[in-house]
């Protein structure tokens, strides 16, 4: 019986967040057909659907979508677990088109974003030419701007610990490692930051006092 129950729960948070599950399935399907290829054809494959400077100097709308359906890592259970914890709860809050809206935004101006800065590099000499073709694929710019939303769904004063917290995981690596993707995660997270309009008046504030207090009793 209480397993019963346990899956009608599962089923009833999959079936309020379509999106973000229909986007697992279709990364879980892309991740086992990367699994199925060859180191050498797996590279080759997944740098025509990049959005490096190359492929969106010629096939912008392409691989700014396709790029968005493929996990370079190959580990597809960190993301459905970050999908869960995250994408979930703000499409559930803020509705799937507006879920969606934050996320295109992210991914889309991120990707611009930190590709100009490194056709920039390139153009100055400070990184090298054959940057063009570098392999930036995945959904972390999208998450990252999902992440940086859910500050505005957050009740005062937890707002005031996760918003910081939020900065530092994703200022500290451009500090350190000032790569093209570092700025693309930091731009993402302003980029949510931003999406305070898609946001307001969508219901009231989690409270996480509140939760618990309801999971005692």
């Amino acid at each position: 019986m209480r397993i019963n129950r346990g899956l009608r729960r599962v089923g009833a948070w999959i079936r309020s967040a379509p999106g973000t599950y229909v986007w697992l399935v279709v990364l879980f399907i892309t991740t086992v057909a990367l699994h199925r290829m060859s180191p050498q054809f797996e590279q080759h494959f997944l740098r025509q659907r990049s959005t490096n400077i190359h492929e969106l100097s010629h096939n912008p709308v392409r691989v700014l979508v396709a790029s968005a359906f493929w996990i370079d890592s190959g580990h597809w259970i960190p993301y459905a677990f970050l999908y869960t914890v995250f994408h979930a709860p703000v499409e559930r809050w803020l509705g799937t088109a507006r879920w969606l809206a934050v996320c295109v935004l992210a991914h889309v101006l991120a990707t611009l974003t930190s590709e100009g800065a490194l056709l920039k590099a390139i153009r100055d000499g400070i990184a090298p030419h054959s940057a063009v073709n570098s392999l930036d694929i995945g959904v972390s710019y999208a998450l990252a701007g999902v992440i940086a939303a859910l500050t505005y769904r957050i009740a005062t004063p937890w707002r005031y610990g996760y918003l910081p917290a939020v900065l530092v995981v994703f200022t500290l690596p451009l500090v350190e490692g000032r790569t093209f993707t570092d700025l693309g995660h930091f731009v993402s997270i302003l980029i949510g930051l931003a999406c305070y309009p898609l946001v307001r008046g969508r219901g009231k504030a989690w409270n996480p006092k509140e939760t618990l207090a309801a999971l005692r009793g």
